[in-house]
């Protein structure tokens, strides 16, 4: 019998194997199906992360678990505690949340360049200093998107990039560019867990 649903016992990285265990197997044959009750509760899991739900299984699935990969936490022993500092480049274009997330960043001692609100701006800080991880709203103002920074931090700086976004879609469409995903609305905490989870470049 199918259990689609997420087992509150479980942590949530235990959790998001056993879904992938379930749905993988979209990903690796064309005809492959699921269940009509597990294609229900995949739907469901698409509407949390305001996904088109009603694309076929097959379709879906590589949008949800690109969302839940890089939301789970990875226990490993790469992980950098939360004291670690970091040099941070925060690349937001809304003020308010902007200057929320200086604020958390200082005060838990991470070094921030920025907040930036263009792509373009945000580059070019990229070659004035050495960073460790971009902060990155995916929906930008300027000519370059945010994809196209995200594309740009990881291809020509080595910079790992985590996607503060409230567009779900086109977040998970470029999951491969991003280390991980912060979905809004988000706490300051949230984004500090995000960054003790990913290993400094330098």
């Amino acid at each position: 019998m199918f259990d689609g649903n997420v087992n509150a016992n479980l942590g949530a990285d235990e959790n998001v194997a056993r879904l992938c265990a379930l749905y993988d197997g979209l990903l690796e044959r064309s005809d492959a199906t699921v269940s009509p009750e597990a294609e229900t509760e995949l739907k469901a899991l698409a509407k949390i992360f305001d996904l088109d739900a009603e694309r076929p299984a097959a379709e879906l699935w590589p949008y949800v678990r690109a969302v839940l990969v890089r939301q789970a936490p990875a226990d490993t022993p790469a992980a950098v505690p939360s004291s670690d500092p970091m040099t941070v480049l925060l690349v937001e274009d809304d003020a308010e949340a902007a200057a929320a997330l200086t604020e958390a960043l200082d005060a838990a001692g991470h070094r921030v360049v920025g907040p930036f609100h263009s792509a373009e701006a945000a580059e070019a800080a990229t070659a004035l200093h050495p960073i460790d991880v971009a902060l990155l709203d995916i929906n930008l103002s300027g000519e370059a998107t945010g994809v196209d920074l995200a594309r740009s931090l990881k291809t020509r700086w080595g910079v790992p990039v985590v996607f503060l976004s409230g567009d779900v879609s086109a977040a998970a469409a470029n999951a491969e560019l991003a280390a991980a995903m912060v979905i809004k609305p988000y706490t300051g905490r949230d984004v500090l867990d995000a960054l003790a989870r990913l290993r400094p470049t330098a």
